[in-house]
């Protein structure tokens, strides 16, 4: 079971961090992009980490207050659900 969690961590952020890098590619090349609303939910699905390496790798969405604002919000929660599972499996 434990195995399994720490799987979907390191799959959720690995998501969250490539997204975060297909959204500046698409920026960059003027193609269509990923919402924000989608960036968030990868974030909140426990890929906050991810979503924080990603933004701070490829210098997206950086300049924006209101995202980053969105994005402290969405990490609290996300840490909350992780101490809830975590108390869940004791």
């Amino acid at each position: 079971m434990k195995a399994a969690i720490l799987g979907y961590l390191v799959l959720a952020n690995l998501v969250s961090f490539a997204l975060f890098g297909m959204d500046k590619s698409r920026a960059r090349a003027g193609r269509r992009r990923i919402p924000e609303r989608t960036l968030l939910a990868s974030a909140l699905l426990s890929g906050s980490v991810g979503a924080w390496l990603g933004m701070s790798t490829f210098r997206h969405k950086t300049a924006k207050r209101s995202f980053q604002m969105q994005m402290v919000v969405v990490t609290a929660l996300d840490l909350l659900i992780l101490i809830g599972v975590v108390l869940l499996m004791r």
